[in-house]
């Protein structure tokens, strides 16, 4: 505890290291109050109707530049300085945040709002990524991993509590459109901040060196889009059990994908007078936080359970576990029953993702394996994105559906009957950690 303690302390000396946790923080608490303000604008405004369709536009507007944009990011940051990508990134930001703000005041159609906040968040897939890039550059190996820990943690953390503020500010102020242009802007004044603070940094600290022999843009590009392809064929053709475990876990996101958007529906218009906006947000917070401690439930009780039950094993048993729940508790269309839903959701979309990270790290092999994880990422948003458009279509206003409960319960047990068979024929690696003997 002391050894970490003063590998913290020396990370937090370093003054470009500071800095460059400044702009992270700066930009992840303003990436909150963004989010929160979509949220707010798309489903609680109180002179919209929120449908299940926006629900889905929305949060395709949050997940699809991630698994687009992603796997290229790269290749640009590579050949763009990375400061500037921080400082002109998080300047065009809090521009393209006022326009949107101009389009709330406006009340122009959906699909112009839903294009602009799309903008906002395709420059922020380069903004983390330039964050994460950029970290050798200021902090030596020796504190490195520490610095990797602390980093993210915090920016996800400052996110967290950016939507908590902006969750507040909309409880003070009165509902409507001016409430939600005062959360667009605030969020603009934060993006503002970011840029500022990479501006102080010098333009040529946070690299990349310049390569005169690097490959033409164009080219790194198609490099890039063939590398995808091979990992695909790395996965059908040499790596099963990985290929299996995304194929689960895929499926798992899809279903969680269904159950948000049911959720969000039922603390709109069910659980709560639609007309009290607050109380609906209020209740939606409420199960984003139980389903927040499931999934820290699940990081506790992973590893144990893994070791008992081996990785597959696990993620039988999770995928089980939701094909019994959801009905059980979700028919019921209730309160209690759902937090409790929420609750075990949590834990076992995040216990069978921890299964299929770890089958993938150990399975796949190390040339292939950056390549399989980017495509892991791509599978995982959108499966999230085309679960919330298939909703859409088929969801009421109350999200009251017993057909939708009872079709993700059988999605779930056909998935867990056809990946333990999966397994049987081809079981993943063990872990070392899988050989100790049960307590």
């Amino acid at each position: 505890m002391s050894s970490h303690r003063s590998r913290l302390v020396a990370l937090l000396r370093l003054r470009d290291f500071r800095k460059l946790l400044a702009v992270r923080l700066l930009s992840q608490l303003s990436d909150g109050v963004f989010q929160v303000s979509l949220a707010s604008y798309v489903i609680f405004s109180p002179e919209r109707q929120a449908t299940p369709g926006a629900i889905a536009s929305a949060l395709a507007v949050m997940l699809l530049p991630f698994s687009l944009v992603g796997p290229f990011t790269g290749v640009l940051l590579d050949r763009w300085r990375r400061r500037q990508v921080l400082f002109l990134g998080n300047l065009a930001r809090s521009v393209l945040v006022l326009g949107t703000a101009a389009l709330v005041v406006a009340e122009v159609p959906d699909w112009l709002y839903f294009c602009a906040a799309l903008l906002v968040t395709a420059v922020n897939r380069f903004i983390l990524a330039g964050l994460s890039a950029a970290l050798p550059r200021v902090v030596d190996d020796q504190l490195l991993v520490t610095a990797n820990s602390v980093s993210p943690t915090l920016g996800t953390v400052v996110a967290t509590a950016g939507g908590g503020a902006a969750f507040l500010v909309n409880l003070v102020l009165p509902r409507g459109t001016a409430s939600d242009t005062v959360l667009v802007l605030l969020s603009a004044v934060l993006y503002l901040s970011a840029s500022l603070a990479a501006r102080r940094m010098p333009p040529d600290l946070l690299g990349p060196e310049h390569r005169p022999d690097r490959p033409p843009l164009r080219q790194a590009v198609g490099e890039t889009a063939r590398g995808l392809a091979d990992g695909v064929r790395h996965l059908v053709h040499d790596c099963r059990p990985a290929a299996h475990a995304l194929a689960a876990v895929t499926v798992t996101r899809f279903c969680y994908g269904v159950l948000i958007v049911m959720v969000l529906m039922l603390s709109r218009y069910t659980f709560n007078d639609p007309s009290d906006n607050a109380a609906g947000m209020a209740t939606l917070g409420i199960a984003v936080g139980v389903s927040g401690i499931g999934f820290f439930l699940a990081a506790v009780v992973s590893p144990w359970l893994t070791r008992r039950l081996g990785v597959a094993g696990w993620m039988v048993c999770c995928l089980v576990a939701a094909a019994l729940f959801v009905p059980g508790l979700g028919l019921f269309f209730s309160p209690l029953p759902t937090l409790a839903a929420a609750l075990l959701l949590g834990l076992i979309t995040q216990g069978a993702k921890i299964c299929t990270d770890t089958i993938v790290q150990s399975a796949v092999e190390d040339d292939y394996r950056g390549r399989v994880f980017a495509l892991y990422d791509v599978l995982f948003n959108v499966a999230f994105v085309a679960a919330a458009a298939l909703t859409a279509l088929v969801l009421p206003l109350s999200g009251q559906s017993v057909p939708v409960v009872v079709g993700v319960a059988v999605l779930y047990g056909l998935t867990a009957v056809g990946y333990a068979r999966a397994v049987r024929r081809r079981p993943p690696p063990r872990q070392h950690s899988e050989h100790a003997p049960a307590a």
